[in-house]
């Protein structure tokens, strides 16, 4: 075969792999620090609801708390500076080959971990936008990472045209559905709100840590469809994902005092303190 115009034995790339070859299958981004899995029980229960939409049964290696946490602390534990935080991939596929119309008797996915160092992201964002090229869309499995990442790939490109530091996406219909990277959540009147998966974003790990978090300190949280308007007529918004919470400073040129924030500062002292 043929690989980046190198001929190598098919031995070196195992093929048929349906997620290369068709995207057949999801990742998952997760932080390991301080001895353990951060968000461990969110992100299980997202790989768990993504490969039962799939019929695609977990590994025995990544199927309960216990084994996915002691999987891939075997590989942090390999990395040249196990003591320090790493950012984990785990990319999963469906075994086997066929054309669309996978094997009618599979084995559990196929599985890819690998790490390096983690940098945490918590600075503001100076200047975010609404997203004009791209929108997402609603489906099946729009709630997982992975099957939409071209999606991404084109907001990030936006972005990094517009100048921005982040851009905020849209669903087909108008309504406010995450970020580019990452969820989008706001505050007003003492409540937190943010977008329902119905907008077709990403069903955020983050997000639902941080629902605990707001439950436990009695604030209020509202999921539903936004429009534009119900953004920009905050007293706050951030973003957040494994990487961190970021206050938003300004959105399509509006001011916010998101940094300064009373209600999102205490938020995201206790989210901090109950992350493992």
């Amino acid at each position: 075969m043929f690989l980046n115009n190198e001929l190598l034995p098919a031995a070196c790339l195992p093929l048929p792999n349906r997620g290369l070859l068709f995207n057949d299958g999801f990742f998952e981004t997760l932080v390991w620090a301080e001895g353990g899995l951060r968000y461990g029980p969110q992100h299980l229960a997202r790989m768990q609801r993504v490969a039962a939409v799939l019929a695609l049964p977990l590994p025995p290696a990544l199927a309960t708390p216990a084994a996915l946490a002691a999987t891939l602390g075997r590989l942090v534990a390999a990395q040249p500076q196990p003591a320090q935080p790493q950012r984990l991939r785990l990319q999963l596929w469906r075994p086997g080959g066929g054309l669309y119309a996978p094997p009618e008797v599979a084995g559990p996915a196929e599985w890819l971990a690998t790490a390096q160092l983690f940098e945490k992201r918590t600075a503001p964002v100076a200047r975010a936008g609404f997203g004009t090229t791209v929108r997402t869309q609603l489906s099946p499995v729009s709630f997982c990472k992975g099957p939409n990442a071209l999606l991404y790939v084109l907001a990030a490109r936006e972005r990094e045209q517009r100048g921005l530091d982040e851009l905020l996406l849209l669903s087909a219909a108008g309504h406010v559905a995450e970020a580019g990277a990452a969820a989008v959540g706001w505050v007003r009147n003492g409540a937190v709100y943010v977008p329902a998966e119905a907008a077709g974003g990403v069903s955020s790990v983050r997000l639902a840590h941080l629902r605990s978090t707001a439950a436990h300190l009695g604030v209020a949280w509202h999921e539903g469809l936004y429009e534009p308007d119900a953004l920009l007529t905050a007293e706050a918004v951030f973003t957040a994902n494994v990487a961190g919470l970021r206050p938003v400073l300004a959105v399509e040129g509006q001011p916010f005092g998101s940094a300064q924030h009373p209600l999102l500062h205490r938020l995201l002292a206790a989210d901090a303190g109950s992350a493992g």
